[in-house]
This record gives structure tokens, sequence and C-alpha cells, in this order.
């Protein structure tokens, strides 16, 4: 007897190891909002159709196995929120300055939307292009283009701020600043634009400022550029720790920082653009010096591309991260175009071989609607059960208090009401994982039983209740603390209850 009970723990051991191993991971998808590629699904929608379309996002990530949405919710200087900055986006109402109507506000609606469906938000700010064309008729006449003409260049027949003047850098850290201040995000992101990618044939306009704000006296344009990109990164990710310590700050560069016969640290590829020297984005430094959360390089090409095939350039990634968290940036607008049929599920598996490498981003969410080569059921099975996202390396690793389970009750037709107690002046919690068990798994921490994540209250007693119960069956309820670096606590005391059969609708503690 002894013999099996050692046996049965060996093996449950091994099988908390296993799933555990599973439970921290990204399963992002970018929401893209310029140009309507994504949602909403065009700019002349009536409120509560748009609201039903990103419900029907919110719905197909969520059985798609993704935990996170990066939402553009600034996408030309433009705005998916009320701004004392800048205009409401044309993307939104079709035509640019107008709220929609009836008012409400977009932004607040999908960070609730998405927080209800245990999926984190990331707000992604493309910093400084202002026009997707040349044309300016179509900017609001309350917009800063022309309170403050001064501030923005034309490259590329798009206008955009102009990274080296000083008051144009502000004004766009203090428009951000707005919304990290006043809503309940997870994360500020930025995609791969700083300053453009080159036209060929075109110099980017900014000599004159070049030699008027130079300050330091650097050398060349080039690395004036740079200091320019590195100074608004940096002073963003300071103004948010300061003002919401709870916020990460993440970038999705380009796949490629710099090639190795540039520069001997460089990735072993051949890309006709990187980060470092085209876009003048010196990522690098920005991981060194710890100003991101994270980083999800697009390393939107095949395994077998031969400039930049996608292994080597994920293995450059994950040993050039310096302690920031690393996830990948898959292209789902490109399967169709590869030859492979399996081509995400290998970049997939590529991915787990590198230990630094805590998930995934997919580019862009319409994919998965679109279905090319049955990517929806390619991410099903990878992903078969809920994932927490990582926390953040750079902030607070401090986990909260444990709470206790102090009252259960109900019956078959309210539901199950738990109610847990957590000490609101030492707890840093700032939500609550509800795990739930039936026929195994018992205690176990893992995805595959947490039933709810529900937000704290600003009460010492905190409640929920579990509608989804059956006659007859048994369930047993663990509540964990999560802080707003989910760090997780440890596990409350286990409450095990029966539903009632036939001839009963009583809900009864039986442990």
């Amino acid at each position: 007897m002894r013999g099996y009970c050692i046996l049965i723990l060996f093996l449950s051991l091994i099988f908390d190891t296993s799933i555990n191993a599973q439970k921290r991971e990204l399963r992002a998808v970018w929401i893209a909002t310029v140009n309507n590629i994504d949602f909403p699904a065009n700019s002349s929608m009536n409120v509560n159709d748009m609201k039903a379309d990103y419900i029907r996002y919110l719905d197909k990530i969520r059985t798609s196995g993704l935990n996170t949405v990066i939402v553009q919710v600034r996408p030309v200087a433009d705005t998916f929120y009320p701004s004392g900055y800048e205009p409401w986006s044309r993307y939104l109402t079709g035509e640019q300055g107008k709220s929609p109507q009836p008012y409400f506000n977009p932004l607040q609606f999908m960070i609730d939307a998405a927080h209800e469906r245990d999926l984190d938000f990331h707000a992604w700010f493309n910093p400084y292009r202002a026009t997707m064309n040349a044309d300016t008729t179509l900017l609001s006449e309350k917009h800063p283009f022309y309170e403050h003409r001064e501030w923005f260049v034309k490259y590329g027949n798009k206008y955009m701020y102009n990274p080296g003047e000083p008051e144009a850098r502000e004004y766009v850290l203090d428009a951000i600043m707005e919304v990290v201040r006043h809503y309940d995000l997870d994360a500020v992101h930025f995609d791969d634009y700083f300053y453009p990618y080159k036209v060929q044939g075109e110099v980017f306009p900014d000599s004159i400022t070049y030699q008027e704000h130079n300050p330091n006296k650097i050398e060349t344009i080039e690395d004036w550029r740079r200091e320019n990109v590195d100074y608004f990164v940096e002073t963003l990710s300071k103004r948010i720790k300061e003002e919401r310590p709870d916020v990460q700050f993440g970038i999705s560069p380009f796949g490629v920082w710099r090639n190795s016969d540039v520069d001997p640290t460089g990735s072993k590829t051949k890309a006709g653009i990187t980060n470092y020297d085209d876009l003048y984005a010196d990522v690098v430094k920005w991981m060194k010096r710890g100003w991101l959360d994270y980083v999800i390089p697009q390393v939107y090409w095949h395994r077998k591309l031969g400039a930049a095939p996608y292994e080597e350039v994920v293995k450059w990634w994950n040993n050039n991260s310096y302690g920031t968290t690393l996830y990948i940036g898959h292209a789902l607008y490109k399967i169709n175009k590869w030859e492979a049929s399996d081509e995400i599920a290998a970049q997939l598996d590529i991915n787990k071989k590198y230990s630094n490498v805590s998930g995934s981003a997919f580019f862009s969410a319409k994919y998965l609607f679109e279905n090319p080569k049955n990517i929806v059921q390619t991410l099903q099975r990878n992903y078969p059960f809920y994932a927490l996202p990582p926390s953040s390396l750079k902030m607070d690793q401090t986990p909260p208090s444990k709470v206790r389970i102090s009252q259960t009750e109900g019956d078959f037709h309210k539901g199950v009401k738990i109610n847990w107690e957590d000490n609101t002046s030492n707890s840093n919690a700032k939500k609550y994982i509800i795990y739930r068990y039936e026929d195994f798994g018992y205690g176990v921490l893992d995805g595959q039983f947490i039933y709810k994540i529900v937000d704290k209250s600003p009460y010492a007693s905190q409640e929920f209740i579990d509608q989804n119960i059956e006659k007859g069956k048994k369930y047993t309820y663990l509540v964990t603390a999560l802080s707003s670096n989910k760090i997780e606590s440890n596990r409350s005391n286990a409450i095990t209850v029966k539903v009632g059969g036939f001839f009963s609708n009583k809900v009864k503690v039986v442990h």
C-alpha cells in the first residue's frame, strides 16, 4: 500500500510539472484599425453593430486559445477615445473629429469587454504617423497639423510628426500618457514604425531640424535620429512606471536588428532593412537599459527564406533579449503565400526550443475568420487550455497574500456562491483566479483548471457565483490572488460542494 501511495505521488508530481510548464505564455493577436484592416469592419457602422463586431472578434480570439488582444487605439494621430490632444479617428466614424453617435467611449468598452473574457488588453499606439496619404483635407480642423504645422514633415506621400522636433515629441508623449493615466490598460504597445521605412529616391526632410535641435553636437544625422528615438522610448518608459507601475511597455520591432556583415553582434541574416540602420530603432540598447517590459520581433518569414530564415532570427533574439521578456510575432497574412501547410505549427515548435521565448503574437485578427490553411485549428491544438500571460521581469515580483474562502452556499437555480476574505490594506492583489476541479487535477494551479478571473472589489469580502453547475456533481474550488504584474499568491483553502440530485436543488459543502 505504501509503495502504491509513493507511485501516485510520483505520478502526481510529473503531472503537476508537465502542465505547469505551459501555464504562462503570451498568446496575442493584433487588431488593426488603420484603414479598417480588422476593426471596425467599416467606418459607417452604427454603434450597436460596431460593438457586436468587436465582441465577435473577442469570442473568436478566445475560442482560438488566445489570451491577449493588441488593439490599435491611435492609428494616425487620431483616437478611439475622447482626447484633449487629438481628434476622433475617421476609421471609427468616417470623419476625423466626429464622435460616435449615440455617444460612447469605444476604448473603455473594448477594455471592459476584453477583461470580461479574461483577455489582456494592450493599447497599440503609432507614435509619429499622422496620415496614410498626402490628402490633408481629411484631417479635422482641430488636428495639431493645423495648429503646429512646423511639427510635421512629409515623406513617402505621408505626413508624420518629426521625431527630431522636441515640442512634437513632448506633445505625442503627453497624448499617450493621457490614456495611460485614465484607463485600465495591461500594456502600452508600439509596433515597428519609428522613423519611416525608406522610400527609394527620397531623403527624409530633417536636415534643418538636425542643425537646429542637436544640443549634444552628434556628428552624424543617423546617430542623431537614433538618439531622438532613444529619448522617446526612455522617456515614455519612465513616465509609465512613475504614473502607472502596473502597466507594461512593449514594442514589436522589425524582425532583424542588424545583419552580421555590418555588425558582428547582429544576426546571420541578409535583411534588406534593419531596425538600427534604417528605422533608427536601437532595440538592443532599449533592452539592455531595461526600458521595455517585453519585445515582440516581427519574424514574418518562413523557415526556408534565405535572407532571414525563421529559426535563425528567433535564435538571435533568444540570445540577445537581455532579460526583457521575449515573444515572437507571426504573419498570419502570409500563410497562403507559403508553400508549407504547417508553417505556423512548425514555427511554434521551434519557439519551444528556445528558453527565452515566452509566447507568440499573430498579425492580424481578421485571419482567424478567413482561417487560411486551418490556422484556427492549429492554434487550438497548440493552445488546448487557457494560459496566464507572463509577468514582466522588470516589474514588482512580490506575490499577493493568499486568501481564505470563508463561505460557500447556493442552490441549483442560483448557482454556487463563493466568498473569500482579503485584507484590502495589505494585499497587492488586483484580480483573483477561480480554479474549479471536477474529476481530476485537484490542487494543481494550471490553466486548464482556471474557471474565471475576476477583478478585486474595493471591499474586504470578495464574491463569485458559479452558475454553470449540474445536478449530482461535485465541484472543488480554490482561489488565488493575482498582482498587477500577474504574480500569483499561494492557493487558498479548498472547498468541495455537491449539487443536489433529482429531488433536491441544494448545494451542500462536503469538504
